[in-house]
């Protein structure tokens, strides 16, 4: 598995754009098809898949993401978590986790 924490985030943004490229074009799809889907402009999608941009918000990733027909792997990216027995007090779930002041 590789270890991601070295890169600056516009560093991951833009290993981001040419993998979600390659999903593009497993698709089949243009990047208008895309565009169009996910209501964003071309240029979007060819400066996001070129590394053209240092960020993209994750609202619009989303929908380029349900546009390529690929929002279920998100289960991969962030798997649910088994209940863990640290966020229980006296059998209650914890609302935050507060940190003790010294």
């Amino acid at each position: 598995m590789a270890d991601y924490s070295e890169y600056s985030a516009p560093e991951l943004v833009k290993m981001l754009g040419k993998r979600f490229k390659d999903y593009r074009l497993r698709a089949n799809m243009t990047q208008k098809d895309v565009a169009e889907m996910a209501g964003v402009s071309i240029l979007s999608v060819q400066r996001f898949e070129n590394g053209m941009v240092n960020n993209i918000s994750l609202s619009t990733f989303l929908l380029l993401l349900k546009a390529i027909g690929s929002i279920n792997d998100l289960d991969e990216l962030m798997p649910e978590q088994p209940v863990s027995p640290y966020l229980y007090n006296n059998n209650r779930k914890v609302q935050r986790i507060r940190h003790k002041k010294s």
